[in-house]
């Protein structure tokens, strides 16, 4: 059997959300003479949401079209913001994911996220080595759960959990059919998780016990 634990993201492996923040406000201020800008926590509202939901959910009053062409700019200062500013990542998290892979999991990235995000975490987290695979909304179109499907297709994993921190990530799993474990140190509330660790250290443990 091969065994797989498939992470979320944002609020699960890092926290760029003052970094994003930032960024987007300085694209909003200088690409458009629209007033709004985003908060910190803000940015812990729209983790684990699709693009379209986070843009409708900043520019409410404009047409669809025009709040994603708002986004896309926000992306690219992003992009840019990111990569020289390494965000904030778990205690001893490298140390915890390699451990994880010499217990013979294989590790993955499934988020909804753009194109190029995930790769701006492997870029900064030095040990990419580590996950076998990622998969994000912004490549496939997919949902969320489809994409855990999808990687746990193309690396042969019978049976894994996915770890992330929201009730939208808790929605994906169900929809993948694989149990949830609640990041709770990370941004949401989900409704009934199958378990749920406080720090990356407790996730061999809440792993072991569902898989």
């Amino acid at each position: 059997m091969t065994k797989g634990i498939l992470f979320d993201l944002d609020g699960t492996l890092w926290d760029s959300s003052a970094i994003v923040a930032e960024a987007w406000n300085k694209c909003i201020e200088e690409k458009t003479d629209r007033p709004e800008r985003v908060t910190v926590d803000d940015m812990h509202r729209f983790m684990g949401k699709t693009l379209d939901v986070i843009a409708s959910m900043i520019f409410p009053t404009l047409s669809a079209d025009e709040q994603m062409r708002i986004i896309r700019m926000c992306f690219v200062y992003e992009e840019e913001f990111i990569k020289a500013n390494r965000p904030y990542f778990y205690e001893n998290e490298e140390e915890i994911l390699r451990s994880l892979v010499r217990e013979g999991y294989k590790l993955a990235v499934v988020s909804n996220c753009q194109v190029g995000y995930i790769e701006l975490y492997l870029y900064h987290c030095g040990f990419s080595s580590v996950f076998c695979d990622f998969e994000s909304a912004g490549n496939t179109g997919l949902s969320k759960g489809q994409n855990i499907r999808l990687v746990m297709e193309r690396q042969g994993i019978d049976k894994c959990v996915y770890l992330g921190d929201t009730a939208g990530d808790e929605e994906a799993a169900r929809e993948a059919g694989v149990p949830f474990i609640h990041a709770a140190y990370g941004f949401g509330t989900p409704e009934a998780p199958d378990a749920s660790i406080s720090s990356l250290a407790e996730l061999s443990g809440a792993a072991g016990r569902l898989i």
